[in-house]
């Protein structure tokens, strides 16, 4: 799937080191509910079990590459996949700072949703984000996610408490 500047693409067995790097930082962890480190071995099994389809897993996760630089950035996935109630969950990674604010979260986003919206034919996508993250609530913002509640003191850390923003978008287009 291409938008613009990107390509959203299956994982590879390549892509084994980046997402060593990536599951293992600790500071992308209170956005993924991790609280300990994967394993190579458990990591190399992900991504041998990669190639099932959304329909078996409930979950699709893409890579994120610049087009032209031939380069991986982020991730972006589709998570509680649900057919019957034609919904799904949202969340990206671009992973290095200096690849951020670049417009690549933007374009990974839009090919998604559409993808959403015209091959899986889902009725809702929504994303949670943590009350820390202006960036991302900003994104979502953009691209006509709306907020519909906040769960309070929903995540701890180690400086206290944050809320947690449950926005959603919804296909208009269909009904």
């Amino acid at each position: 799937m291409k938008f613009e500047k990107i390509n959203l693409r299956a994982l590879e067995p390549e892509d084994l080191e980046l997402l060593y790097d990536w599951e293992n930082n600790d500071s992308y962890w209170i956005i993924s509910n991790t609280v300990a480190p994967f394993s190579k071995y458990t990591l190399k099994r992900y991504l041998e079990n990669s190639h099932k389809n959304i329909y078996e897993t409930g979950q699709l996760r893409l890579m994120i590459d610049l087009i032209t630089e031939k380069k991986t950035v982020g991730t972006i996935d589709i998570f509680d996949f649900d057919p019957f109630h034609k919904r799904a969950g949202l969340g990206i990674l671009i992973a290095e700072k200096d690849e951020r604010k670049k417009g690549y979260a933007t374009m990974a986003l839009k090919c998604l949703i559409d993808y959403c919206f015209s091959t899986l034919q889902l009725h809702q996508v929504y994303c949670n984000i943590l009350s820390n993250n202006q960036e991302s609530i900003d994104l979502f913002k953009k691209l006509g996610f709306i907020q519909v509640g906040i769960k309070k003191e929903w995540v701890k850390t180690s400086d206290g408490w944050l809320d947690e923003h449950l926005f959603q978008l919804i296909n208009k287009e269909k009904e």
